[in-house]
């Protein structure tokens, strides 16, 4: 039963750790310069969940175990292969880290710039068997989109103002980048890829049926520019769910004071370049991670289900205080009302 692999998977608790460890700072060019970092007391922690697939004995042991959710495939994976998965879960992560920093900098006064990236396809838009010519039909997840009818679309703007003037059931003519798996890329494989043409049938937007869409989602392909380097280390670690944690440490390192004063703090939730703070997945394993991890403060999104909530609470104890955050704003509102130093008036 420990030895037998089946199609199971499971979401469990993972671990919460800090972030400050995780972050380092360096010139753009030789004799540059970095702003003056503040060491925190106690750093913020952010958290994660864990999981794999099962055995039938893992499988038994997770189906008896409340705070472990064990999957199907399909409900694992969707329509996603786990490579895609996996990728698509450290884009995911490489977008929270930009936004992460992107937001530090501006609320604390620093230079900073977002530049948008390559048009990626992360998911599609499907409604039941794909029809001919649909881009669940023409396109895969990870493809870049070069070209539409001919017209360069570097970034998502670009493409949106050529998308501007045409109709849904029309059909365009897309240069397309396959997706290739970096694992099956060999280091002396230095050949540029390959570039196809796909023909693809316009639809109606579903949230907006004037707008006509090719039928994806793209990736978060922006990336931030600074004044100097800044680096957090998240080898094997993907999702965008870190954003917030990220954000306020990178604040709290930046910044006079102790951000956190004498609680321990962890955080989950996106971040918007807007400063919002998102839902995530997999709350109540979280819950559990910040518990285990003697956190006493638990900050999370207020996109959050009631009853996810509620079970979250429940999983964390007494000990822990979950309070809801909006944004990065109510977040920071939350740590000074908890005996935490407020952020200077300027920060230079």
């Amino acid at each position: 039963m420990a030895a037998v692999r089946i199609p199971r998977y499971e979401v469990a608790p993972g671990e919460a750790m800090a972030v400050a460890p995780r972050i380092s700072f360096a010139p753009l060019k030789e004799g540059g310069s970095v702003p003056e970092r503040f060491v925190a007391e106690n750093g913020i922690k952010f958290v994660t969940t864990f999981g794999g697939q099962l055995s039938i004995l893992d499988s038994v042991l997770g189906w008896l175990d409340p705070y472990v959710q064990v999957d199907t495939y399909e409900e694992h994976f969707g329509e996603r292969t786990p490579a895609d998965t996996r990728r698509l879960g450290y884009q995911s992560m490489f977008g929270s880290k930009q936004a992460a920093e992107y937001v530090a900098m501006k609320k604390i006064g620093l230079k900073a710039e977002l530049v948008h990236g390559a048009v990626i396809v992360e998911a599609m838009v499907c409604e039941g068997k794909p029809k001919k010519l649909s881009a669940c039909d023409v396109l895969a997840i990870g493809d870049t989109i070069t070209k539409l009818n001919g017209k360069p679309t570097p970034t998502l703007p670009d493409l949106l103002r050529v998308l501007g003037g045409l109709v849904a059931g029309e059909i365009v003519t897309l240069t397309v980048v396959p997706y290739s798996d970096p694992d099956e890329i060999s280091e002396e494989d230095d050949e540029p890829r390959k570039v196809v043409i796909r023909k693809a049938m316009l639809m109606k937007s579903p949230t907006d049926p004037k707008r006509s869409i090719i039928g994806i989602v793209p990736a978060d392909t922006r990336t931030v520019i600074l004044p100097f380097e800044v680096g957090i280390s998240t080898v094997d670690i993907g999702g965008p769910s870190a954003g917030l944690a990220f954000t306020l440490a990178l604040i709290d390192e930046l910044s006079r004071g102790d951000l956190l004063g004498k609680t321990r703090v962890a955080a989950t939730g996106t971040m918007s370049p807007d400063g919002k703070v998102g839902a995530i997945g997999g709350l109540v394993q979280k819950a559990v991670a910040v518990r285990d991890s003697g956190a006493t403060l638990f900050l999370v999104p207020t996109g959050q289900p009631d009853e996810e909530i509620r079970k979250a609470r429940k999983a964390a104890g007494s000990g822990v205080k979950i309070v809801q955050v909006a944004t990065l704003d109510e977040a920071l509102m939350v740590l000074s009302k908890n005996g935490g130093d407020p952020l200077p008036a300027s920060t230079r």
